[in-house]
């Protein structure tokens, strides 16, 4: 595990860390999925073998297949979108109804994010959970190798990583990765999540500018790569997009904050008599 974000970026607020007993906190594993029937059923059952993980949710975001009903006969707690709405979308429906699922009585559920064509390789997201669990982190991303077929040629990543780099001091190896598990608490923070593809920057920047810890985990997973065909390029071209956006937002956000804190009203001097 790489510890790369365990310092508090400067002016960011920091969290009181409450330890936890590892062996009884519950994992939620959330999988946004769009037409996925080949590779759900897999990556469901691979995913349920997650240690802590007692609930397995997959978010349909509008599938014209029968992913809904694959994912359901795996053994999952299906949701479904009527029209495709993106995944950040899905993210937040996801986590909405495991909040609904969890006890009033017990810690939420730790929130693990996961692809839905990961297959069997699934449980190897299981690095992720531990130092969330124990309390060592707030957000764990997943570094995953080298995917073979993969046709992209680092725009983007480079565009998210600067990004993030400027924003928060603190540089990531693989910024668009979307194996993340978090706390609760984390992810109401990240609220409203950035549109589609820029989930993933946009969450990044604002966990760090408000003092959580993040940590990039290696993981050995294998997912379909978006290739070097029209479909891949204009795959890419929609993530560069909703990256820039979520980026604009931020930096936008950021400096209204420091005008307003710049013409913020001064105390007034206590006079001497």
């Amino acid at each position: 595990m790489t510890d790369q974000g365990a310092s508090t970026p400067a002016g960011a607020e920091g969290h009181a860390r409450v330890p936890r007993r590892a062996s009884r906190q519950r994992v939620a594993v959330v999988i946004p999925a769009k037409d996925e029937s080949r590779r759900i059923a897999a990556t469901v059952r691979s995913a349920k073998a997650i240690p802590n993980v007692d609930l397995v949710l997959v978010v349909d975001d509008g599938s014209e297949d029968n992913t809904q009903h694959v994912a359901r006969e795996a053994g999952a707690v299906v949701v479904r979108h009527s029209h495709n709405r993106g995944k950040a979308a899905a993210m937040e429906t996801g986590a909405a109804v495991v909040a609904m699922r969890d006890a009033p009585d017990r810690e939420p559920r730790i929130l693990l994010f996961i692809d839905g064509d990961l297959g069997e390789t699934a449980v190897n997201t299981a690095p992720l959970v531990r130092p969330v669990v124990e309390g060592h982190t707030d957000l764990a991303i997943a570094l995953i190798p080298p995917q073979p077929g993969a046709g992209g040629r680092g725009i983007v990543v480079g565009a998210a990583r600067r990004a993030i780099a400027s924003l928060t001091g603190w540089t990531p190896t693989q910024p668009l990765s979307g194996m993340r598990c978090l706390t609760r608490e984390a992810f109401e923070a990240a609220t409203p999540l950035a549109h589609g593809w820029g989930v993933e920057t946009g969450m990044t920047i604002d966990l760090l500018r408000r003092g959580f810890r993040v940590v990039e985990v290696p993981c050995d997973l294998r997912h379909r790569p978006s290739g070097t065909d029209l479909k891949g390029q204009l795959h890419r071209a929609a993530q560069y997009k909703d990256v820039q956006l979520a980026v604009s937002a931020r930096r936008a956000r950021s400096v209204a904050g420091a005008v307003k804190r710049k013409i913020a009203p001064r105390p007034a001097s206590p006079t001497h008599r």
